[in-house]
């Protein structure tokens, strides 16, 4: 007999609009009051319904000060020394300009009424940028010409010189306060992404942004803001920083360079962008507001609801075939043949050669990589799984296959019992630290290829079922209860597939592109390989979704992988760095799989 809630079926939720995954990322921008003159290359100060847009000009005509109050700007007192390419800080009714053309040390405060020049800058220059919360506390960074990397400091009184940017640089643009502030982007004299941050009295650098760019604006403090806008080319990209990485966001309406947004007291789900030059080139007076929602539904992976608003109804999916690579932090050092473990953002990069054998070690934050104590002996195409805080390191070559297994702890590298058979050409183990499996490779006494096959339990090795093909350079990932291994080479390159199960090998479908030396990540059921030597360099990635392999988006940059991937990584998170062909490189590269609204259609 059918139970009632079988017949019935289940609830649904009813939504307005899609569920986002944070505020920030269901901004948008909409358009607010014009301003009185159209003008670009000026600062501001204040929030987007309370600032002053000053100084700056609309070709060679320099322009008036204008308040805003969140629906339309009303001109005010000009500034005492008309000029562009100026830095500002401050509030509307508290703000001060500093520097602009042509290399000027000129410095006013404004008082919410009128100007007054104050102490100069101690080194005068233009397109700088500056942050700071009114017209007695402020900070001057960069600038040109030359290209400055100086930092000035203003108590209200004074200017003092302190400590330098790490990066020189010209039309960058900065926000927050004089003791906690940030520079992003600029030229030097290429267009940069670079982000660097000010805790007081040093510069640190940070994430950079996703898109390099110069004389874009931006809104918020230092450690949650919004840029947008700027070049070169003339954008409208928006991104939000949220005190450890940038992520890009709806656009303004307006591609547009040179603007003015918001510099103290505001927030990134309130921000303005107001004035500018687009790429016709024209000075254009329109003005845009950002804001967030307050209220908002958080998306959940697997979530079923109607949406009202469009009159359809929505699945939260993670679809591997809207998975992208997108460039990483480079290695400190280039290598080929290495090994991998753990995961995107928490990942590890073994040993390797260039060109000798290298036995360095480095680890991966989801941003950049730092080096760690290096492995005991270092090896090229080792087998390498487990964690950041738990890996394995075992095989591999150095003069010889060696037997060598080394176990990581977090701080130390510790040598532990040998493999029962010397081999190298492997790429990765398969499972953790403590539950590992090493298949395959290649024995090089009597130089053959091997379908040897042994289980770690945390203590020894020992000897199980053999694969059905002996090979090597192969993609290996999964747990020591269900591992994957697929492609190598036999001799001949290999798009053969066999899975673990705990006991024997059973071959599975094949990958569409015959490779070796590619990478892998992800389970039995899910999982991604990418790169490889096919023969020659290869960028092609392809899902496992428990059934067959599937094409998707390509790396960025065809190269062979080694071991380099992340086997406790996911389908959905990959990481891969170095290569070994086309040329020893330290190139990271992240695959990685948005959670996306997808709306439910019936056939």
């Amino acid at each position: 007999m059918s139970k009632y809630k079988e017949i019935k079926g289940f609830k649904v939720q009813t939504l307005a609009s899609d569920t986002i995954a944070s505020q920030i990322l269901g901004g948008t921008w909409a358009s607010g009051g014009d301003m009185n003159t159209a003008r670009s290359r000026g600062a501001a100060g204040g929030t987007q319904t309370a600032n002053i847009s000053f100084m700056g000009a609309a070709g060679t005509t320099y322009v008036n000060a204008e308040v805003y109050n969140g629906s339309s700007w009303t001109e005010v007192g000009d500034s005492n020394t008309p000029r562009y390419d100026v830095a500002g800080s401050g509030t509307s009714t508290s703000a001060l300009g500093f520097g602009g053309t042509s290399t000027s040390a000129n410095t006013e405060s404004w008082n919410g009424s009128a100007w007054t020049e104050i102490a100069d800058l101690n080194t005068g220059r233009r397109v700088l940028a500056g942050s700071g919360a009114s017209n007695t506390s402020a900070l001057a960074f960069g600038g040109f010409t030359p290209y400055y990397a100086i930092t000035e400091s203003y108590d209200g009184s004074s200017w003092t010189e302190v400590a330098d940017l790490n990066q020189a640089r010209r039309k960058l643009k900065g926000i927050g306060t004089a003791t906690a502030a940030l520079a992003v982007g600029g030229s030097n004299p290429g267009v940069l992404a670079n982000v660097e941050q000010w805790d007081g009295s040093s510069w640190t650098e940070v994430s950079d942004i996703n898109s390099a760019r110069e004389l874009m604006s931006m809104s918020g403090t230092s450690t949650a803001a919004l840029e947008y806008g700027g070049g070169d080319p003339i954008v409208a990209t928006t991104e939000s920083w949220d005190g450890s990485s940038w992520t890009e966001v709806a656009d303004l309406a307006t591609a547009r360079s040179s603007g003015t947004g918001c510099m103290q007291g505001s927030t990134s789900f309130a921000a303005l962008q107001s004035g500018g030059q687009t790429a016709t080139p024209s000075y254009v007076a329109t003005t845009e507001e950002w804001t967030a929602p307050s209220d908002f539904t958080q998306i959940n992976l697997g979530q079923v609801y109607y949406n009202s608003g469009s009159n359809a109804y929505k699945v939260t999916q993670q679809p591997i075939s809207g998975g992208t690579w997108a460039s990483g932090g480079s290695l400190n050092q280039p290598r080929g043949y290495n090994s991998g473990a753990g995961t995107q953002t928490a990942g590890m990069c073994i040993s390797g050669y260039n060109p000798t054998v290298i036995t360095n070690v480095e680890e991966y934050d989801g941003s950049s990589w730092t080096e760690v104590n290096d492995v005991n002996t270092g090896r090229s195409e080792g087998g390498g799984s487990g964690t950041q805080a738990a890996a394995i390191f075992a095989g591999g070559a150095n003069s010889g296959g060696r037997n060598e297994t080394e176990l990581w702890n977090g701080s130390t590298w510790t040598e532990v019992n040998n493999l029962n058979t010397a081999k190298d050409n492997v790429q990765n183990t398969i499972g953790a630290q403590t539950a590992a499996l090493f298949a395959g490779g290649y024995i090089p006494g009597p130089n053959t290829r091997t379908t040897e096959t042994e289980s770690w339990n945390g203590t020894s090795w020992t000897e199980v079922n053999n694969l059905n093909t002996a090979r090597n350079l192969m993609a290996e990932q999964g747990t020591q209860t269900a591992g994957l291994i697929a492609g190598g080479t036999t001799g001949s390159l290999s798009s053969l597939h066999e899975q673990w199960d705990g006991t024997s090998w059973t071959e599975a479908g094949d990958l569409n592109t015959a490779r070796q030396r590619l990478a892998g990540s992800g389970t039995q059921s899910s999982a991604v390989v990418a790169g490889g030597l096919a023969p020659s360099a290869t960028a092609a990635t392809e899902f496992w979704n428990g059934t067959s392999w599937t094409e998707v988006n390509d790396m960025a940059s065809a190269r062979s992988l080694g071991g380099s991937g992340t086997p406790a990584g996911t389908s959905s998170a990959t990481l891969v760095a170095g290569s070994s062909d086309p040329g020893y490189s330290a190139a990271t590269e992240e695959f990685t799989v948005p959670v996306t609204n997808s709306t439910i259609t019936v056939s």
